[in-house]
């Protein structure tokens, strides 16, 4: 898997489009992917397993999709909680999918599409949902979740996808060591999913 995916500001080579059938929501969406935008032949499996089994809000809030590719997870926050997502990452290809898609949806109210410098320092956020590039090596994961998950709002949950064999127990070990309280939500397929929080808001519960 090439590092383009998740690093270039602007892929090369030409654009080859075609569309990916998501289920989220209650909802089907057919979004439109392109080459040099992550898994963009069909939804990548971590990603399904994430819309499947975290719970998607229901009420409006503020939102993040950490890395969104073409905007599957960002598409599917705006459909079920009406609120605003931030859709996250560094390629340019993969901003403008996700604005095409969410316009496409009648959602182009509730995403912004952004670089991670374009998002306000002063945001924070209610959820925030990624699936991490675990391929590109730990310190790239550990900048991220170092970087993204201090900004959760009070009460907030971070909810991440990780492969068993790509390393998510070794993650999941970090977190805690970094203060986090992670809960193994849920797995499926060789994936885990962990819910992520403030520790003295569940002291506090």
């Amino acid at each position: 898997m090439s590092a383009e995916h998740y690093f270039s500001a602007d892929p090369k080579g030409v654009e080859r489009r075609r569309y990916v059938n998501v289920s989220a929501a209650g909802r089907q969406f057919r979004l439109v992917a392109s080459s040099g935008v992550f898994s963009a032949d069909r939804l990548d499996p971590g990603t399904a397993v994430l819309l499947r089994k975290a719970p998607l809000p229901t009420t409006p809030g503020t939102y993040l999709d950490l890395g969104c590719g073409y905007g599957p997870i960002a598409t599917a926050l705006a459909a079920a909680g009406g609120g605003l997502v931030h859709a996250v990452d560094v390629n340019a290809r993969a901003l403008d999918l996700v604005r095409e898609n969410a316009a496409a949806h009648s959602l182009a109210d509730h995403v912004i599409a952004s670089t991670p410098e374009e998002v306000p320092d002063s945001t924070t956020f209610d959820q925030i949902w990624s699936n991490p590039p675990i391929r590109v090596g730990k310190a790239v994961v550990h900048e991220l979740m170092d970087t993204w998950l201090p900004r959760l709002a009070e009460g907030g949950v971070a909810w991440l996808v990780v492969a068993k064999f790509l390393g998510a127990d070794s993650l999941q070990e970090w977190l805690i060591e970094r203060g986090w309280d992670v809960e193994r939500h849920a797995s499926q397929k060789g994936y885990r999913v962990f819910a992520v929080r403030r520790p003295e808001e569940e002291d506090a519960a």
